[in-house]
């Protein structure tokens, strides 16, 4: 089963880039962030005419993460739940899960956009940065019943998370930055110790493997890059890893989104 994570940047602007890399690439599963539409306005003829079943969870000109599927998605859930009753309820559409059956094997599908978390500084004041924390905490959660359940499970999409230096070509730059401040890098540290493979990084330590390049000062031509769509996976799908790249190529393409696909080959 082939699994992919994709920021599509807009899916009304990227659609025909879409449309080309589904058809060509094939994934059993697509995992989609910053639709950037709301449900009913997600293109589904096109889509659903290459086989898809879709499910989505929409926000008007932001966000927005869906579920491309060949296979049925099942048990479908939308945002990620409460830590407890003090916690605020997160109106963001930026998580949703659901269950695909393969041939041998079910797996728990978790799309998710984590938030970006810029402007982080000044430190006393930074709203943005806080709701970010905030979210990895929720994510933690979930992810730990994830465990519990045992189940072939993952979590993939765009975690705005430079996870090491490894991850970026000149990680200098972002010290300051949200997706590489310490805090920042200390929540992640903590999702994966729960016991998760970060698919990538299984199959290569090598630097240079970005999934993301900024639009501006010819990022994608330097290979000014950073990786910051992840695949993490529990045990029982780690256990049926067989391949993981990243697509690099559709970056430079007419019209591209700033990330390109990151994949996963599974033996269900």
């Amino acid at each position: 089963m082939k699994i992919a994570s994709f920021n599509i940047n807009g899916i009304k602007a990227r659609l025909p880039a879409l449309l080309d890399w589904l058809r060509e690439a094939g994934p059993d599963v697509a995992l989609l962030q910053e639709i950037k539409s709301v449900d009913e306005g997600f293109p589904r003829m096109e889509i659903e005419e290459l086989g898809y079943n879709i499910e989505t969870h929409g926000q008007k000109g932001f966000n927005g993460v869906a579920i491309l599927s060949k296979l049925a998605i099942e048990d479908v859930v939308r945002g990620l739940p409460p830590l407890d009753e003090n916690d605020d309820s997160d109106e963001q559409a930026r998580w949703i899960e659901g269950t695909v059956v393969g041939d041998n094997a079910a797996v728990r599908v978790c799309g998710l956009y984590l938030p970006n978390g810029n402007p982080a500084q000044p430190p006393e004041s930074r709203p943005k940065y806080d709701y970010k924390l905030a979210w990895m905490a929720r994510l933690e959660a979930r992810a730990r019943d994830l465990l519990a359940s045992e189940e072939i499970a993952l979590m993939a999409g765009d975690y705005n998370v430079i996870a090491e230096p490894l991850d970026a070509e000149n990680p200098e730059r972002w010290v300051t930055d949200a997706l590489y401040l310490p805090e920042t890098r200390a929540a992640w540290r903590r999702l994966v110790n729960l016991g998760f493979t970060d698919a990538i990084r299984e199959t290569t330590q090598a630097g240079g493997v970005y999934s993301f390049w900024d639009y501006q000062r010819g990022a994608w031509e330097r290979n000014d890059g950073i990786r910051i769509d992840h695949f993490l996976l529990t045990p029982q799908a780690a256990d049926r890893l067989t391949a993981a790249g990243i697509d690099s190529t559709l970056r430079g393409r007419e019209r591209p989104s700033d990330h390109v696909p990151v994949w996963i080959d599974l033996d269900i």
